[in-house]
């Protein structure tokens, strides 16, 4: 009996393993119909949510986010900004403090006047018609269920909601006194709050990051006539509204009236974003095959070099386009808007806020839409494989644009610059990322990428962390797996994962698969711990004609270590050591180069020794991890010039 219940377990187990990329998830389904008031900055909303409770669970409760409810003097986030302003982080280039708050948002919030503040009011709320019980707590929205949602069930919420867009303080808001954007309208709406194998997830807004439910969306925006739009979805009534949207050729016809009603459609996103100002320019790109690229943009001071620079990124979208689904796999939508607005760059499902006209923060937000918008993690735990991966691939593409326009503008001086600069450095795409983390290292104040990202005891460490390290978490990989099977990785990444909330022990079973590799142990030490890498070179001597190299680990996460060897006769040699818990060795990454796979090392032991068959005498030198691509926190002792 005991033996047909352990088969029994294993079967089960076995089958959920399987089964995993098939994880149940929620589904919503909104109609919203806006009706903006542009002379009071406040709006009346009405929203029919259908939504399907695909869980195992009974549910008797829901949440909403309120998230502009954080514009108010004393909120959480207004609260948090303030006190990480004590904090100083060091020394800046003129000798100031650097203070941890958010430069955006500082103290700001205190300050709003009642007509600066935003505001999300919940005015009736029912489910299948029969009205609900609710409080608000300020940013969450509890709503305790007159009758449960059972397994498999579908219920209709409509609510009628009122709300103040606030003045621009972070990402969202009205007036941006940088960009002179009217409106920046992201998470402007009650939006249900994700519930999944963990949970619910009602995450307070204090600034950070974002989680949300798959599902269709039908927006319907009523706004004076001479305000354009741009964000997320298909405009359905472009023959009605124009300002560019019209197919070539069509006759534009508007109704009558001081407003025009833009209807959008979004099939399959979590969030809905939409930007709107009077005098936007708009630039469309049409891709054969492919989504349209729209460009919306305010150029306040009619500055030719600004239209310049938007009409670049309209014409490296298109141009990049091909490489980032070589790489990252297929865009799904028909369209993708850059718009300008916000605070910087904010990512949104086929749509990005821009405050300006950067094209590296340009490719970042257009890379959010693989590493979040189509796949989904949940941001507040798992922020590194959002941000970080998106770093990764940003870098990635800007040298491919970088490359592509050397070979379109031969002898570009400005273009050679920037490849010989990123040529001198090691590793060339991501060695910012890795001094920003030495640099975080050697502050003391790095805390595990498992922690929470609202959770952070600085921004400082917070950013560097989700950024630097998660951008780094790829590199890395690829120093582990080799670089081509790390790319086979990410693209078998998006192929099962993609709309399915992935976390971590998703993405790394996904690279064990594929790598051969066991990979475990490197998440668990780079995000579960703080632990550093540190090797070096201890020691060397020849028997006969051999001779002994042993290195040493001072740092406490382990690692494989690739060793070049260059001799006197101008040969080189690579050693390559896997790590024992790999069990298994990468494949040799630079054929050119002769190598030899050495016994692995284990980590319980501080040396290692391994033998070459020549003599000392014909060593010239010796580097640990050549590439650099290894985050080794000191390498004054990875390389030993031998001056026979």
């Amino acid at each position: 009996m005991q033996r047909i219940l352990f088969s029994l377990i294993l079967s089960v187990a076995g089958f959920f393993l399987h089964a995993q990329p098939d994880r149940w998830q929620q589904r919503v389904k909104y109609h919203m119909d806006i009706d903006m008031d542009v002379a009071t900055n406040h709006f009346t909303g009405k929203q029919r949510l259908t939504y399907t409770n695909n869980s195992p669970d009974t549910l008797r409760k829901v949440f909403y986010h309120l998230y502009w409810n954080a514009f108010q003097p004393g909120s959480m986030m207004d609260v948090r900004s303030r006190e990480l302003g004590k904090i100083s982080y060091g020394k800046g280039r003129d000798g100031s403090e650097q203070l941890d708050w958010d430069s955006r948002v500082r103290d700001r919030i205190e300050h709003l006047k009642p007509d600066e503040i935003g505001y999300q009011k919940v005015i009736s709320l029912t489910m299948n018609g029969v009205p609900q019980t609710w409080k608000t707590e300020e940013t969450i929205l509890e709503v305790t269920l007159g009758k449960p949602i059972l397994p498999g069930s579908s219920v209709v919420f409509d609510m009628d909601f009122e709300a103040q867009s606030p003045l621009q303080v972070r990402r969202s808001g009205r007036d941006n006194p940088r960009t002179g954007v009217r409106y920046s309208m992201s998470q402007w709406y009650p939006k249900i709050c994700e519930y999944d194998y963990e949970g619910w997830h009602p995450t307070p807004y204090v600034a950070r990051e974002f989680y949300g439910v798959w599902g269709d969306y039908e927006v319907k925006i009523s706004i004076d006539k001479d305000y354009m739009i741009g964000g997320t979805g298909y405009l359905q009534n472009a023959a009605q509204i124009g300002y560019g949207y019209e197919s070539p050729g069509t006759r534009v016809v508007r109704p009558a009236g001081n407003k025009l009603v833009w209807d959008f459609m979004a099939p399959n996103v979590h969030d809905f974003m939409w930007a709107a100002d009077p005098q936007y320019h708009h630039l469309v790109r049409r891709i054969q095959g492919g989504p349209v690229i729209n460009v919306l943009y305010k150029n306040k001071d009619n500055d030719p070099r600004q239209d310049s620079a938007w009409n670049a990124i309209a014409d490296a979208a298109v141009m990049v386009l091909p490489f980032i689904e070589k790489h990252f796999g297929k865009y799904p939508f028909k369209q993708y808007s850059f718009v300008q607005g916000g605070d910087g760059g904010m990512e949104y499902p086929m749509s990005t806020l821009l405050a300006g006209s950067d094209l590296g923060t340009a490719f970042h937000e257009w890379m959010h839409s693989w590493y979040q918008m189509m796949l989904g993690t949940n941001e507040s735990l798992y922020a590194w494989m959002d941000e970080g991966f998106t770093c990764y691939a940003a870098a990635r593409v800007q040298h491919h644009y970088y490359e592509e326009m050397l070979k379109r503008n031969p002898g570009n001086t400005r273009f050679m610059q920037i490849l010989e600069k990123q040529a001198r450095q090691l590793p060339f795409l991501h060695s910012e990322a890795y001094n920003a983390y030495f640099s975080l290292v050697k502050s003391g104040l790095e805390e595990p990428l498992t922690t929470h990202a609202d959770h952070f005891n600085t921004n400082y460490a917070y950013g560097i962390a989700a950024y630097s390290k998660g951008e780094m978490f790829l590199e890395q990989l690829g120093y582990i797996t080799g670089e081509a099977v790390r790319d086979q990785i990410l693209l078998e990444y998006y192929r099962q994962w993609r709309f399915k909330h992935p976390n971590a022990a998703d993405f790394v079973r996904i690279a064990e698969k594929v790598s051969g590799l066991q990979l475990d142990w490197y998440k668990e030490y780079w995000v579960n711990t703080t632990k550093t890498i540190d090797y070096g070179i201890d020691s060397l001597w020849e028997e006969g004609d051999h001779t002994n190299i042993r290195l040493k680990m001072t740092g406490k996460m382990p690692m494989p270590v690739d060793v070049l060897l260059q001799y006197k006769d101008g040969s080189k040699e690579m050693a390559y050591i896997p790590q024992y818990l790999m069990f298994g060795a990468k494949p040799a990454e630079d054929p050119s180069i002769p190598g030899t796979v050495f016994d692995p090392w284990k980590w319980t032991d501080p040396k290692y020794t391994f033998r070459v068959k020549r003599r000392l005498l014909d060593l010239k030198s010796i580097e640990i991890d050549p590439s650099q691509r290894m985050a080794d926190i000191d390498r004054t002792n990875n390389k030993m010039e031998l001056n026979w």
